[in-house]
């Protein structure tokens, strides 16, 4: 495994995150994806944290949105966290969580022309070049950032069909979303193949990773999460893809009632097998070594929070744990 990544999705508080990406990049992760969720911790402070905190790995800023930040604003900060960590960061757009959407009250009109024009104008914006762009949605008018020119690769954060082979056409990555199902990694991958024309784009997933003493402790780790995640409507193909049986109606059910044990109860261990890596250190590296070969170029541990257990699980990873 030769690309291997850390995701931190905002809960962290600034200081322990300190010290968990200098715990990562010492123990051989290459990349940390900063996630941008709406009502947590700002990604752009916290990928600032990152950058000095560490000194060779790259930051990949995950997933923002259009509909909630201006592309230009998008671009200065991108552009800013360039001049920090010159040949480090890396953008990733996407369209949001529909949930923290909604409860912001912005409501995504026409979301794939969005995100592809607001590649587009992030990339005219970043060519250090007057940027004129004319766009349905979006419009810039001539003017030029002051950063000068910034050489920042653009991914999408991408799982319907359409977004899939809108990123294999325009941008430079694709990631995948955690609770991605190895067949489902392959389905999505195949999609991206439509809209590649013979360009390179990169290709990374997140994936929880997670192994323990006992096997109980190793699959219970996520099981939450994966049910928070799974029970979404457009995952019923992941499901049925991967052959796991999971009741959505009643996950969305349980959730909302915010019974938390009768949602995690729903989650069987077969389901969290197939839809993470977890379990002793030669099934986590296994399941790793499954998704890589399902088409990722990278595999982005997701779900970690300690310094020490995000050590560890790199380690264990990397198989360097013996």
């Amino acid at each position: 495994m030769t690309s291997l990544g850390v995701a931190f999705d905002g809960r962290n508080p600034l200081g322990v995150l300190r010290e968990q990406a200098r715990a990562s990049e010492t123990a051989g992760a290459t990349t940390f994806w900063v996630s941008s969720h709406l009502f947590l911790r700002d990604p752009f402070t916290t990928a600032a944290v990152v950058l000095e905190a560490t000194h060779t790995a790259r930051v990949v800023l995950m997933a923002v949105s259009p509909h909630a930040m201006h592309p230009l604003h998008i671009a200065m900060a991108a552009a800013t966290l360039d001049e920090l960590g010159p040949g480090r960061v890396t953008l990733c757009l996407g369209t949001g969580a529909p949930v923290d959407l909604a409860d912001a009250g912005i409501e995504p009109r026409r979301p794939l022309r969005m995100l592809a024009e607001s590649v587009e104008a992030v990339r005219r914006l970043l060519s250090g070049e007057p940027a004129t762009y004319a766009g349905e949605l979006i419009r810039l008018r001539g003017r030029r950032m002051a950063m000068g020119r910034h050489a920042i690769p653009i991914f999408l954060a991408a799982s319907h069909p359409r977004t899939l082979e809108l990123a294999g056409r325009i941008a430079d990555g694709v990631v995948l979303s955690t609770a991605s199902s190895v067949e489902f990694v392959r389905w999505s991958l195949d999609h991206v193949e439509r809209g590649v024309a013979g360009r390179r784009v990169h290709r990374a997933g997140l994936v929880y990773a997670f192994t323990a003493d006992g096997p109980a402790d190793a699959l219970g780790r996520f099981r939450r999460q994966l049910g928070i995640t799974l029970r979404a409507p457009h995952h019923e193909r992941n499901l049925a893809l991967a052959g796991a049986r999971l009741d959505q109606a009643a996950m969305r059910e349980a959730i909302a009632r915010e019974e938390w044990t009768a949602a995690e109860a729903l989650v069987s261990d077969d389901t969290v097998r197939r839809h993470t890596a977890c379990g002793s250190p030669g099934e986590m590296r296994a399941r790793l070594d499954a998704y890589r070969a399902a088409g990722l170029e990278e595999t982005v541990l997701a779900g970690l929070y300690t310094p020490e257990e995000t050590r560890r699980m790199v380690a264990v990873a990397l198989g360097k744990d013996g």
